[in-house]
Protein backbone atom coordinates (compact mmCIF):
# COMPACT_ATOMS: atom_id res chain seq x y z
CA UNK A 1 0.00 0.00 0.00
CA UNK A 2 1.32 3.53 -1.16
CA UNK A 3 1.64 6.36 1.66
CA UNK A 4 -0.72 8.25 -0.94
CA UNK A 5 -3.45 5.44 -0.32
CA UNK A 6 -2.48 4.67 3.65
CA UNK A 7 -3.56 8.43 4.14
CA UNK A 8 -7.05 7.67 2.25
CA UNK A 9 -7.43 4.43 4.25
CA UNK A 10 -6.58 6.44 7.69
CA UNK A 11 -9.24 9.47 6.82
CA UNK A 12 -11.72 7.13 6.10
CA UNK A 13 -11.33 5.42 8.79
CA UNK A 14 -11.59 8.57 11.11
CA UNK A 15 -14.86 9.25 9.16
CA UNK A 16 -16.05 6.46 10.28
CA UNK A 17 -15.13 7.40 14.12
CA UNK A 18 -12.19 4.84 13.81
CA UNK A 19 -8.40 5.37 14.46
CA UNK A 20 -6.53 2.94 12.49
CA UNK A 21 -4.33 0.53 14.02
CA UNK A 22 -0.52 -0.60 13.20
CA UNK A 23 0.91 0.25 9.63
CA UNK A 24 -0.84 -2.34 7.15
CA UNK A 25 1.98 -4.27 6.14
CA UNK A 26 -0.05 -7.37 4.31
CA UNK A 27 0.64 -7.11 0.48
CA UNK A 28 -1.80 -8.39 -1.62
CA UNK A 29 -5.15 -10.11 -0.70
CA UNK A 30 -5.50 -11.69 2.36
CA UNK A 31 -8.10 -15.02 3.13
CA UNK A 32 -9.84 -12.40 5.63
CA UNK A 33 -9.66 -9.22 3.64
CA UNK A 34 -11.02 -11.30 0.22
CA UNK A 35 -14.95 -10.94 -1.02
CA UNK A 36 -17.29 -14.01 -0.98
CA UNK A 37 -18.58 -15.91 -3.34
CA UNK A 38 -21.43 -18.72 -3.80
CA UNK A 39 -21.86 -20.75 -7.45
CA UNK A 40 -19.69 -22.23 -10.00
CA UNK A 41 -16.85 -20.30 -10.72
CA UNK A 42 -17.63 -21.13 -14.69
CA UNK A 43 -21.24 -19.78 -14.36
CA UNK A 44 -21.91 -17.63 -17.33
CA UNK A 45 -23.42 -15.05 -15.23
CA UNK A 46 -21.16 -12.95 -12.88
CA UNK A 47 -23.50 -10.69 -10.87
CA UNK A 48 -21.68 -8.89 -7.90
CA UNK A 49 -23.95 -7.35 -4.95
CA UNK A 50 -22.61 -4.38 -2.94
CA UNK A 51 -24.50 -3.68 0.06
CA UNK A 52 -24.24 -2.15 3.60
CA UNK A 53 -25.01 -4.50 6.37
CA UNK A 54 -27.58 -1.49 7.72
CA UNK A 55 -29.00 -1.08 4.84
CA UNK A 56 -32.45 -1.70 5.49
CA UNK A 57 -32.91 -2.14 1.33
CA UNK A 58 -30.14 -4.62 1.33
CA UNK A 59 -32.20 -6.78 4.44
CA UNK A 60 -35.16 -6.50 2.55
CA UNK A 61 -33.23 -7.72 -0.65
CA UNK A 62 -31.81 -10.83 1.13
CA UNK A 63 -35.23 -12.07 2.97
CA UNK A 64 -37.77 -11.52 -0.14
CA UNK A 65 -35.43 -11.83 -3.48
CA UNK A 66 -32.09 -13.45 -2.91
CA UNK A 67 -33.35 -16.72 -1.37
CA UNK A 68 -34.89 -17.36 -4.91
CA UNK A 69 -32.04 -16.28 -7.13
CA UNK A 70 -29.96 -18.52 -5.15
CA UNK A 71 -32.57 -21.73 -5.52
CA UNK A 72 -32.96 -21.19 -9.32
CA UNK A 73 -29.75 -19.23 -10.73
CA UNK A 74 -26.86 -20.05 -8.25
CA UNK A 75 -27.30 -23.62 -7.01
CA UNK A 76 -28.12 -24.34 -10.73
CA UNK A 77 -25.23 -23.24 -11.69
CA UNK A 78 -26.22 -20.44 -13.96
CA UNK A 79 -24.95 -18.02 -11.61
CA UNK A 80 -22.00 -17.00 -9.37
CA UNK A 81 -23.00 -14.49 -6.65
CA UNK A 82 -20.17 -12.21 -5.28
CA UNK A 83 -20.87 -9.98 -2.43
CA UNK A 84 -19.41 -6.43 -1.25
CA UNK A 85 -19.50 -4.93 1.80
CA UNK A 86 -20.06 -1.08 1.66
CA UNK A 87 -18.79 0.87 4.63
CA UNK A 88 -21.65 4.13 5.30
CA UNK A 89 -21.25 3.83 8.77
CA UNK A 90 -18.66 2.11 11.79
CA UNK A 91 -21.71 -0.45 12.36
CA UNK A 92 -21.88 -1.61 8.65
CA UNK A 93 -17.62 -2.11 9.17
CA UNK A 94 -18.09 -4.15 12.57
CA UNK A 95 -20.54 -6.26 10.97
CA UNK A 96 -18.06 -7.13 8.13
CA UNK A 97 -15.56 -7.86 10.73
CA UNK A 98 -17.57 -9.80 13.12
CA UNK A 99 -19.02 -12.02 9.25
CA UNK A 100 -15.35 -12.86 9.02
CA UNK A 101 -14.58 -14.52 12.47
CA UNK A 102 -16.00 -17.37 11.20
CA UNK A 103 -14.33 -17.68 8.08
CA UNK A 104 -15.44 -18.71 4.43
CA UNK A 105 -17.18 -21.48 5.44
CA UNK A 106 -19.30 -19.13 7.55
CA UNK A 107 -19.29 -15.65 6.00
CA UNK A 108 -22.98 -16.27 3.89
CA UNK A 109 -24.60 -17.72 6.99
CA UNK A 110 -23.51 -14.66 9.03
CA UNK A 111 -24.16 -11.77 6.62
CA UNK A 112 -27.39 -13.31 6.52
CA UNK A 113 -27.89 -13.46 10.76
CA UNK A 114 -26.94 -10.24 10.70
CA UNK A 115 -29.28 -8.86 8.19
CA UNK A 116 -32.31 -10.76 9.08
CA UNK A 117 -32.01 -9.36 12.80
CA UNK A 118 -30.48 -5.74 11.35
CA UNK A 119 -33.08 -3.11 13.71
CA UNK A 120 -31.51 -5.01 17.03
CA UNK A 121 -28.12 -3.98 16.13
CA UNK A 122 -28.16 -1.38 13.68
CA UNK A 123 -30.55 1.22 15.41
CA UNK A 124 -29.26 -0.26 18.77
CA UNK A 125 -29.36 2.81 21.20
CA UNK A 126 -25.69 2.63 21.65
CA UNK A 127 -22.49 1.88 20.05
CA UNK A 128 -22.24 -0.67 22.80
CA UNK A 129 -25.45 -2.13 22.70
CA UNK A 130 -25.01 -2.33 19.06
CA UNK A 131 -21.63 -4.51 20.04
CA UNK A 132 -23.75 -6.70 22.45
CA UNK A 133 -26.21 -7.36 20.09
CA UNK A 134 -23.40 -8.20 17.33
CA UNK A 135 -22.02 -10.50 19.95
CA UNK A 136 -25.52 -12.02 20.28
CA UNK A 137 -25.59 -13.16 16.30
CA UNK A 138 -21.55 -14.18 16.83
CA UNK A 139 -23.12 -16.69 19.55
CA UNK A 140 -25.65 -17.95 17.24
CA UNK A 141 -23.63 -18.38 14.49
CA UNK A 142 -21.36 -20.58 16.71
CA UNK A 143 -18.45 -18.10 17.60
CA UNK A 144 -16.06 -18.14 20.56
CA UNK A 145 -16.13 -15.01 22.34
CA UNK A 146 -12.42 -15.36 22.09
CA UNK A 147 -13.03 -15.32 18.31
CA UNK A 148 -15.37 -12.46 18.71
CA UNK A 149 -13.15 -10.40 20.52
CA UNK A 150 -9.93 -11.14 18.37
CA UNK A 151 -11.91 -10.63 15.49
CA UNK A 152 -13.93 -6.66 16.64
CA UNK A 153 -10.65 -5.42 18.15
CA UNK A 154 -8.32 -6.25 14.99
CA UNK A 155 -7.24 -2.79 13.61
CA UNK A 156 -5.24 -3.83 10.96
CA UNK A 157 -8.28 -6.02 9.88
CA UNK A 158 -10.81 -2.48 10.20
CA UNK A 159 -7.87 -0.62 8.19
CA UNK A 160 -7.76 -3.66 5.63
CA UNK A 161 -11.60 -3.68 4.68
CA UNK A 162 -11.83 -0.14 4.49
CA UNK A 163 -8.66 -0.05 1.74
CA UNK A 164 -10.65 -3.16 0.02
CA UNK A 165 -13.60 -0.88 0.00
CA UNK A 166 -12.48 1.91 -1.34
CA UNK A 167 -10.53 -0.16 -4.29
CA UNK A 168 -14.48 -1.35 -4.87
CA UNK A 169 -15.75 2.30 -4.95
CA UNK A 170 -13.06 2.79 -7.53
CA UNK A 171 -13.99 0.51 -10.00
CA UNK A 172 -17.64 0.84 -9.62
CA UNK A 173 -18.95 4.26 -8.42
CA UNK A 174 -21.47 3.35 -5.91
CA UNK A 175 -23.86 6.27 -4.69
CA UNK A 176 -26.60 3.98 -3.21
CA UNK A 177 -27.17 0.03 -1.84
CA UNK A 178 -27.85 -2.56 -2.67
CA UNK A 179 -26.52 -1.81 -5.90
CA UNK A 180 -25.69 -4.70 -8.70
CA UNK A 181 -22.63 -5.35 -11.39
CA UNK A 182 -24.49 -8.03 -14.25
CA UNK A 183 -22.07 -9.24 -16.54
CA UNK A 184 -20.00 -5.52 -16.52
CA UNK A 185 -23.04 -3.78 -16.37
CA UNK A 186 -24.50 -1.38 -12.95
CA UNK A 187 -27.67 -1.78 -12.60
CA UNK A 188 -29.90 -0.49 -9.12
CA UNK A 189 -32.06 -2.36 -7.11
CA UNK A 190 -34.81 -4.63 -8.50
CA UNK A 191 -37.67 -6.82 -8.08
CA UNK A 192 -37.58 -10.75 -8.60
CA UNK A 193 -38.80 -9.97 -11.52
CA UNK A 194 -36.75 -7.40 -13.11
CA UNK A 195 -33.51 -9.74 -12.06
CA UNK A 196 -35.04 -13.12 -13.91
CA UNK A 197 -35.73 -10.95 -16.97
CA UNK A 198 -31.83 -9.71 -17.08
CA UNK A 199 -30.61 -13.36 -15.62
CA UNK A 200 -32.47 -14.77 -18.53
CA UNK A 201 -31.02 -12.14 -21.42
CA UNK A 202 -27.54 -13.32 -20.80
CA UNK A 203 -28.18 -16.91 -20.43
CA UNK A 204 -30.21 -16.65 -23.80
Amino acid sequence: MSRRDSLKTAAALAALGLMPGAAFAQEGEGPLTRTFSIGEDDAPVHIIEYASLTCPHCATFHTSVFPRLREEYVDGGQVRFEFREVYFDRLGLWGGMLARCGGGMRYFGIVDLLLKNQPAWSRAASPTDAVAELRRIGAQAGLTEAQMDECLADAELAEALVAKYQEHMEEHAISGTPAFVINGRMHSNMSYDDFTRLIDAELS
